[in-house]
């Protein structure tokens, strides 16, 4: 959670009573998001949808579709962004979670999965085998499954610098050599930004992470998405997008970032929809080969269209 300082700093600069006309969440329909709602609840599992409040998810459970949320619901950093518990987890880890997440995903009868994770620095592999244990489980029941992660950044563990940048890549090489379609780290927001949104993440460890990610495995796409309004400028967030191409980033979201309460940092600006497609089209010109990009895109909305 925020410090006392800071929540009252974000608590002076009051979110905006009313949303832009041009954000408008799909709202599903009741008994397909029931569906889905019931099925995580009854395999004790949990979604990113939910546990982030996401806009998108009644039209994404409407079509039968979520995004798994693995290692619990408590996470171990404390973004000032986020709407996930933050804390130390309960359990180390649990040893059913991946045959329930099969288990459901079955039951959704999915083409595409995504699988996520809270930040697990309790964990000494940072939480690598949870990502290859769901993997592995998901595959038993459903061999030709397209499975695409979104991961932390797996830093930490070492004061020692070259030690740390040596266990993030092994923790790295365990999740790609389970074989997901697309490896997917988020960098969230500008470099001037990272300390104030992203406690515990930096923008070079995250950066350094997806390019290891080309040079272990060449033929798996990397990801990364950016959430605008925090305070970023138009030349920051250009920049930022030539760097994720520097280190070979290949697909990126963009998305407007909604203040999920009180205790998380407040918007700072509601970029116009315009402005996104500017920025889409400003990224596939310097390299980019896919590219989502709107006030309500997220990393995992409609991830099997790219």
């Amino acid at each position: 959670m925020p410090t006392k300082d800071r929540q009252t700093k974000f608590s002076k600069v009051m979110p905006k009573e009313r949303l832009p006309s041009w954000i408008k969440p799909v709202i599903g329909r009741v008994s397909q998001i029931e569906k889905v709602q019931k099925l995580v609840k009854a395999n004790r599992l949990h979604t990113i949808c939910e546990e982030g409040r996401c806009p998108n998810r009644g039209e994404c459970y409407a079509s039968g579709t979520a995004t798994f949320l693995l290692g619990g619901s408590i996470c171990t950093r404390s973004c000032s962004f986020c709407q996930v518990d933050k804390g130390i987890p309960v359990l180390q880890k649990d040893s059913n979670e991946a045959i329930r997440v099969a288990n459901a995903v079955k039951e959704l009868e999915l083409n595409y999965v995504v699988l996520t994770s809270v930040a697990r620095d309790d964990l000494q592999d940072h939480g690598a085998s949870l990502f290859t244990d769901a993997i592995c489980a998901i595959r038993k029941l459903i061999p030709n499954i397209k499975i695409e992660i979104l991961t932390p950044d797996f830093w930490g563990g070492s004061r020692d610098s070259i030690k740390a940048i040596e266990l993030q890549k092994n923790r790295l090489k365990t999740v790609l050599s389970a074989k997901p379609i697309c490896f997917n780290h988020n960098l969230e927001t500008v470099e001037r930004l990272q300390r104030i949104v992203r406690r515990g993440a930096t923008y070079q460890h995250s950066l350094s992470l997806l390019k290891a990610s080309r040079e272990i495995a060449p033929d798996i796409p990397t990801k990364s998405g950016l959430m605008l309004g925090l305070g970023e400028d138009y030349n920051e967030i250009i920049e930022t997008l030539k760097d994720l191409r520097k280190v070979g980033c290949q697909h990126l979201t963009i998305g407007q970032y909604l203040r999920p309460s009180l205790a998380h940092i407040p918007v700072q600006k509601y970029w116009h929809p315009k402005e996104f497609k500017e920025f889409a089209e400003i990224a596939i010109d310097i390299g980019f080969a896919k590219v989502s990009s709107g006030p309500l895109i997220r990393s995992s909305y409609h991830a099997e269209n790219g």
